[in-house]
């Protein structure tokens, strides 16, 4: 991420003003940066390739109560109680609600703030870089903060979802791939077709369209190399399944492809892949064995237990850096991942930027405090999928 401003007359006058002996003109050119500044922010942090991503904006006014109708985002076919995951503060351990389908949900929401300061010489010398260096960090800071409390908040949910449509061991939406520490084309297709009969229409029946199912992959890098790795396959590094007459898996034979050669060759003239059979690639380095957000899920998931599609190899999960990770499955066709988020008055931004004047002149200093208050939440966690490559 890098916030640049370019070195136009106009910016440079502004900067050198945030410096000037008058203190009335220094604080209206810090704040008429601010102004500017704040929306660009809160551009940046909306576009950045992170967790936080997969939510959805749901703004509402910063003097309001946010809450949603959730007899809109359910079937009529459902029970009389749903549930929603949701934190009451930023980084909190989400919590699984168990409310009416006739009932507004009032969204708990947190604010995600930075401060941060620089020299006042450096405005005066019109430094441009230290001065965009500066605002780089708020937006840091800030993305940060989301990604951890929206992963946190995915993971949690994930862990605890269970479906009666499932068609896995005890109803869960997570389950190991075929082969222990290998994923192939098989895995991801189950992954698609577990996602096809848990995602049904609203009166629980088939959708009007087919578009429903996992359209996003999040994973690690180690997980996107395993799917290169299927384009120099004879040289065959990992095998394929076969399946005995019962249907179950019969093992691994050196003889298999891992993919056809058309797919082979795609995978091969694009090694920076960002999509895979037509479901887009979301890579971070957060996910993996070991990793963070692989702990993450670890310790949401307990002592529950999960095995392959086919009900074999049922383990709970090892989340030691030998173990094993999770690749989540997204459908993003639903309005479930929800980010409740507030929006000044004024300027209608979601970043509120202000310029800090708790300095007094002697101190020498310029400051700016940056702040977004929000809420995330889960309503319907069968947009969640789970692949565990491990043991």
């Amino acid at each position: 991420m890098k916030i640049t401003l370019k070195r136009t007359p106009e910016q440079v006058e502004l900067i050198k003003a945030m410096a000037s002996r008058n203190r009335n003109v220094a604080y209206e050119a810090q704040v008429a940066l601010a102004e500017f500044i704040g929306p660009v922010l809160a551009e940046v942090l909306n576009n950045a390739p992170t967790v936080s991503s997969l939510f959805q904006s749901l703004q509402f006014d910063a003097d309001d109560n946010p809450s949603i109708p959730l007899d809109l985002y359910y079937d009529i076919a459902d029970e009389d109680y749903v549930k929603v995951w949701s934190q009451s503060h930023a980084g909190g351990l989400p919590s699984s609600q168990v409310l009416p389908t006739v009932s507004e949900l009032k969204v708990a929401t947190y604010t995600l703030d930075s401060a941060v300061d620089f020299d006042r010489r450096y405005a005066a010398k019109s430094r441009m870089d230290v001065v965009s260096k500066t605002f780089t960090r708020v937006a840091q800071e800030i993305l940060l903060k989301q990604d951890r409390t929206s992963a946190t908040l995915v993971m949690s949910s994930l862990a605890g979802a269970s479906i009666k449509s499932s068609p896995l061991t005890a109803n869960t939406q997570v389950f190991r791939t075929a082969v222990a520490d290998t994923v192939l084309i098989d895995d991801f297709n189950k992954l698609m077709t577990l996602a096809k009969r848990v995602n049904t229409s609203w009166i629980g029946g088939t959708p009007t369209t087919r578009t429903r199912g996992i359209t996003d992959i999040v994973c690690s890098p180690e997980v996107v190399g395993s799917i290169r790795a299927m384009a120099y396959n004879p040289i065959n590094t990992a095998a394929g399944v076969t399946t005995d007459a019962a249907g179950g898996t019969a093992g691994i034979t050196s003889s298999v492809v891992a993919a056809p050669e058309q797919l082979r060759n795609e995978l091969y003239q694009n090694a920076g892949l960002d999509s895979f059979m037509g479901v887009n690639i979301l890579e971070f380095n957060e996910f993996g064995k070991g990793q963070k957000f692989n702990t993450l899920f670890d310790t949401a998931a307990g002592a529950t237990t999960y095995a392959t599609f086919a009900g074999a190899r049922t383990a709970v999960f090892d989340g030691a850096a030998t173990g094993d990770e999770i690749i989540v499955g997204v459908d993003r066709t639903r309005d479930s991942l929800m980010r409740v988020v507030a929006t000044d008055p004024d300027s209608q931004s979601e970043m509120n930027l202000v310029a800090d004047d708790q300095y007094s002149i002697r101190q020498n200093k310029i400051g700016y405090f940056g702040q977004i208050e929000e809420g995330r939440i889960v309503l319907d966690n069968r947009v969640l999928l789970g692949l565990i490559k491990g043991g």
